[in-house]
């Protein structure tokens, strides 16, 4: 069984900042990427960003230069530092690890129950 378990969401005022981190536990052989993806009410879901297991990084447009995706090897684990957090960016954040189980030879996609993070004007 593997586990993606989030933290750090909440309520924070316009232009302030935010850390979310997710856990992976589980019988896992390997980690490939591990990302944020974020909701909107009635809206899609959508990349925020993403960062591969050398570390290699991509951003969506609407964060790039505000949010730094991070991730700890050894812990197997991924960080979002949000900084200048706008209204907008109010959404459910979901991380994503695309892993290998133990004993497998394919990696899929594994995602976090979700955590809210509200902006306020």
């Amino acid at each position: 069984q593997v586990q993606l378990v989030e933290s750090g969401g909440g309520l924070v005022q316009a232009g302030g900042s935010l850390r979310l981190s997710c856990a992976a536990s589980g019988s896992i052989s390997v980690i490939k990427d591990m990302g944020w993806y974020r909701q909107a009410p009635g809206k899609q879901r959508e990349l925020v960003a993403v960062v591969n297991h050398d570390g290699n990084t991509n951003y969506a447009d609407s964060v790039k230069g505000r949010f730094t995706i991070s991730r700890d090897n050894a812990k197997n684990t991924v960080y979002l530092q949000m900084n200048n957090l706008k209204p907008e960016d109010t959404a459910v954040y979901y991380c994503t690890a695309n892993l290998v189980r133990s004993g497998s030879w394919w990696g899929r996609d594994y995602w976090g129950q979700g955590t809210q993070v509200t902006v306020s004007s």
